[in-house]
């Protein structure tokens, strides 16, 4: 996943921890080998380079799930979720994964979604090579979370955070919810606001981290809009959701910040979300659903002029 790992365990005693660790670190490995778009031996890796190629393919279980999971982001999030990004960031230069043949590169044919699917014998077809990002990500940590609760006492606190994104389960050292920080893009070392989870996960898209120069020489950042090919979401800086899934967390995270300022508030409330966001102006907002959440949340001091 490309991320910092940590896990805080509460109310158990040092052997179930080690254990919970062991098996959550094994588990993301197995995620890692099966769905990183950065391991050439990968199984997406090995997919990716034959898509577009109209042959059916049997997929190991992670990364059908994940195929299968795109494709229904793809759906309920209206084409705002689009795993064929790939192809685009790779056009505005973005680095480090492994490199696409050109042909699966121009392969457009298949499904509305470019992802064909069997059911039956989880076999499959892509039109166009796909990109784990962040749903990956959040599939990887749902995947360990089971892991690692399986090797602890029922009573006990779990947080397990990958790079900002987490899930949570259980009670914190107060015995309560797990009081957690939206931190603030512009990285001035202070939270935008606080917020207080008993269980599920939180996400945040955000184009704080994954900036570059594109080779016209524009900056870009990784949030696609799959509509246009280039980075959405202008005016906006961060969006966090907070669901039950980290997985869907992270896919309305992206889905919203696409939204733009102008329309993430009402697509949010209508699809019931908690979400908190940050214009590029500072400026913080969030849904009656975060709200209801939130226990701090910092004001923003505007000057007279502004």
């Amino acid at each position: 996943m490309g991320s910092p790992l940590r896990a805080t365990v509460v109310g158990a005693a040092a052997g179930p921890a080690r254990r919970a660790w062991r098996e959550l670190t094994a588990d993301l490995e197995l995620t890692e080998a099966t769905l990183s778009r950065f391991r050439e031996s990968s199984d997406l890796s090995w997919l990716n380079r034959r898509a577009g190629d109209g042959g059916w393919w049997a997929a190991p279980p992670r990364l059908y799930a994940m195929l299968a999971t795109a494709a229904r982001a793809w759906r309920r999030t209206g084409g705002s979720f689009d795993a064929r990004v790939l192809v685009a960031l790779e056009a505005l230069g973005e680095r480090g994964g492994v490199p696409l043949p050109k042909a699966a590169a121009r392969a457009t044919s298949g499904g509305p979604c470019g992802i064909e699917r069997a059911p039956r014998d989880r076999r499959v077809r892509l039109a166009q090579p796909v990109d784990s990002g962040g749903i990956g990500k959040g599939l990887g940590l749902r995947w360990a979370h089971r892991a690692a609760r399986r090797a602890l006492p029922r009573a006990t606190g779990l947080l397990i955070e990958a790079g900002g994104d987490l899930v949570v389960s259980g009670p914190d050292a107060r015995g309560g919810g797990w009081r957690i920080g939206i931190e603030d893009p512009r990285a001035d070392g202070e939270p935008v606001a606080v917020l207080e989870l008993a269980q599920g996960a939180v996400a945040t898209s955000s184009i704080a981290v994954r900036q570059w120069r594109a080779p016209d020489g524009r900056r870009v950042h990784h949030l696609i809009d799959p509509r246009t090919g280039r980075p959405g979401g202008d005016g906006l800086l961060a969006v966090t959701v907070a669901l039950a899934d980290p997985a869907w967390a992270e896919i309305w995270s992206k889905a919203l910040f696409l939204a733009g300022p102008a329309a993430i508030g009402g697509t949010a409330r209508a699809h019931g979300l908690a979400a908190w966001w940050v214009r590029a102006d500072g400026a913080v907002e969030m849904t009656p659903a975060a709200r209801a959440l939130t226990i701090w949340e910092r004001t923003l001091i505007r000057s007279a002029s502004a």
